[in-house]
């Protein structure tokens, strides 16, 4: 049998004493899976880093000021040795041995009789990897089974029954790697997805043959509302005991409809849960350089909805408070009525001269950025032939990284 040879276990420290000795770096990444784990521990060390001493002050654990002594192990179920002190290694580990208490030790992995392996998590599925004394391989099996999990490209289905239901997941601006995690890995257990015209096409593509995708906009609307009509998809495919996924562009609650949604399946009765996605709003002005903060310049952003015009009865946007604000203003769905909306915000005050970007197909292969000011960003959009989707940022944020 090979030197390397370990059994694995897993550890119930739920508290039983756990004892750690010293507090650097080693043990300020070892300490937290401890805690999580319920264990009783007591930190030996003189000195200790800022984020471990924060985790004493929480009473998280028990920590003495000193260095090690003999009897430090008694009761103890388990122990990390992670001092600079090779003495003070050597005779905890002897200590250790003696009292029959399963010991790791971060200066000299043969002398202990314990191995930490690399863990992760991934919705209840704990992975540990341990590859002998090659802690690096062991780190990137455990991120590569992790991420698989994670993102459902390495298959372990659910074997016990799911609840049916519906995930409305926020599929981010467009690159399909920024959707969250969280969204991937649902995406990869669906039955049915629902997606907008905006959401992430490509995941779509990724998606086993099995797996019913129906475009949100060529739902047959008959004599409902579309809204309705894609409620009502949603609801239908939920009872017929189907995992679904509504796939939206950006984050489901800013300008998606995703509350409507959620309030449909609530009063029909079906189990919703909501997957945040991250908003185009800051993404997209992000990916184009542009922050919609930046210290000395702005110290707020708002975010409006341009898909109705000023002048509109229909506009629930104050658009003179908007003018009088020194911030940063990001317009989503604006590109037909930026001319309006520009005119509006200078009759109200705001500088002409303002600078303004407008970023089509953010965090795409197509995206493209068009700079002009306030006064002329309605000739400048149409002489560009700027087309939706594109989000548009009015701000002296917009001159920063030029």
């Amino acid at each position: 049998m090979p030197e390397n040879f370990a059994y694995p276990v897993g550890l119930r420290l739920q508290g039983r004493r756990v004892v750690v000795l010293g507090a650097g770096q080693v043990a300020q990444r070892r300490l937290p899976a401890l805690i999580a784990a319920g264990a009783d521990i007591l930190l030996v060390s003189p000195s200790a880093t800022p984020s471990v001493e924060a985790m004493a002050d929480a009473g998280e654990l028990r920590w003495e000021r000193r260095r090690y002594r003999s009897g430090d192990f008694e009761g103890a179920w388990y122990a990390l040795i992670t001092t600079d002190d090779p003495e003070a290694n050597a005779a905890a580990s002897a200590e250790a041995e003696a009292r029959r208490v399963w010991c790791v030790r971060s200066d000299d992995a043969d002398a202990a009789s314990a191995w930490t392996p690399a863990t992760g998590r991934s919705e209840g599925v704990t992975v540990a990897v341990l590859t002998g004394q090659d802690p690096r391989r062991s780190a990137a099996v455990r991120d590569a089974v992790v991420e698989g999990l994670r993102d459902g490209s390495l298959a372990a289905p659910h074997r016990r029954s799911r609840t049916p239901g519906v995930a409305l997941v926020g599929g981010g601006p467009g690159d399909p790697d920024l959707i969250t995690v969280r969204g991937r890995r649902l995406l990869a257990e669906a039955d049915v997805v629902i997606a907008d015209r905006l959401g992430p096409r490509d995941l779509l593509d990724e998606l086993p043959p099995h797996v019913e995708v129906i475009d949100a906009a060529k739902i047959p609307y008959g004599r409902f509302m579309a809204q309705e009509a894609i409620n009502n998809a949603l609801i239908e495919h939920a009872r017929a005991g189907k995992a679904v996924v509504r796939l939206k562009g950006g984050d489901p609650f800013v300008f998606g409809r995703g509350m409507e949604e959620a309030q449909a399946l609530a009063e029909a009765g079906i189990a919703c849960t909501v997957v945040p996605g991250i908003s185009s709003s800051i993404s997209v002005p992000g990916a184009a350089g542009i922050p919609v903060t930046h210290r000395g310049v702005a110290h707020e952003f708002t975010v409006v909805s341009g898909h109705v015009a000023p002048e509109d009865p229909a506009s629930l946007v104050d658009w003179s408070a908007l003018a009088r604000l020194r911030g940063t203003l990001v317009l989503l769905m604006a590109v037909e009525k930026i001319g309006r909306i520009a005119e509006a915000l200078m009759a109200h005050g705001r500088d002409a001269g303002t600078p303004v970007a407008v970023v089509q197909e953010g965090t795409t292969a197509a995206q493209r950025r068009v700079d002009a000011t306030l006064g002329t960003v309605a000739e400048t959009v149409a002489a560009e032939g700027v087309r939706p989707p594109a989000v548009i940022v009015i701000g002296d944020v917009v001159a920063v990284g030029a």
